[in-house]
């Protein structure tokens, strides 16, 4: 068996996915190793979400984990990928690998989530600690467990934040507060990140299963290009001026008014009866 095979099927066992009722699942399944997440796992959250984008069959996405202890710890070092040749007299550290690793690696996965036309919900079933804690941050809805913690744990280690954190926290929280939770690392318990605005709801444990899958599929039965093209809309609204968002509002609007949903949206309201979405 070759290492590209193993991997695939680890990343199978590792990372669940299943498709229900127009709600794509996925769960991190690595809770001995507090859900951290090797290589491979990365790489196939960043496939999952870039396919869920064009995927008509997509409608909603959540991104839940096992255990109740953990919900993603962050990256698992202890799994390198497979080097690649190397041509003779490379020294060990050559300038400029860390970047790529970094634009490749947890850069990507956060983008690939702002970027998906599906609106993301985080099931937060326990701690999203460092890069962990950038599916909480990037993802457009979370519901937390009563005993879920984000802890911006970089500084405990001596490290810069990753992951987009920097990016995402303060446009969440403010500026200062931003600061406070990088530069101290506390822990943020489930009742203040909903407080500041990281969570939609804090539900007890054993119902947040129940309480994301009431949101998910409310999402999945609505005008899906609608809700994407308002997540652009709400994510370009802190880059660009006055007049480019307004530009890109008008280019939205006009396109929508071509879907079959923004069709149907109207001509319920005409009829008086209930909305059918489609999702195009």
């Amino acid at each position: 068996m070759t290492e590209e095979i193993d991997v695939e099927a680890r990343a199978d066992e590792e990372l669940l996915s299943r498709l229900d009722n127009g709600v794509l699942w996925l769960t991190i399944n690595r809770a001995a190793a507090g859900n951290a997440i090797p290589y491979y796992v990365r790489d196939r959250l960043i496939r999952w979400f870039r396919d869920a984008h064009s995927d008509l069959a997509v409608r909603a996405i959540v991104l839940t984990a096992a255990g109740e202890k953990h919900f993603c710890t962050g990256a698992d070092l202890t799994i390198r990928p497979p080097a690649p040749p190397q041509p003779d007299g490379v020294p060990e550290r050559v300038v400029g690998t860390g970047i790529d690793m970094m634009r490749r690696g947890f850069q990507t996965l956060m983008q690939a989530i702002q970027d998906c036309e599906k609106p993301v919900i985080v099931a937060l079933n326990g701690t999203a600690a460092g890069g962990g804690s950038m599916f909480t941050l990037a993802a457009d809805l979370v519901i937390a467990a009563e005993n879920a913690r984000l802890i911006q744990v970089f500084v405990r280690r001596g490290l810069v934040p990753d992951g987009g954190v920097a990016y995402l926290l303060p446009r969440i929280v403010g500026m200062h507060k931003a600061k406070e939770l990088i530069f101290f690392g506390d822990d943020l318990s489930a009742a203040d990140m909903e407080k500041l605005g990281i969570a939609n709801k804090v539900v007890p444990a054993d119902q947040l299963m129940a309480a994301t899958k009431e949101w998910a599929e409310r999402l999945a039965q609505g005008p899906t290009k609608a809700i994407g093209w308002s997540k652009k809309l709400l994510h370009d609204a802190s880059e660009l001026d006055r007049r480019g968002l307004l530009e890109e509002e008008a280019m939205l609007v006009e396109l929508n008014t071509g879907t079959h949903d923004g069709s149907e949206g109207m001509n319920s309201f005409r009829e008086r009866r209930p909305t059918e979405f489609t999702g195009w």
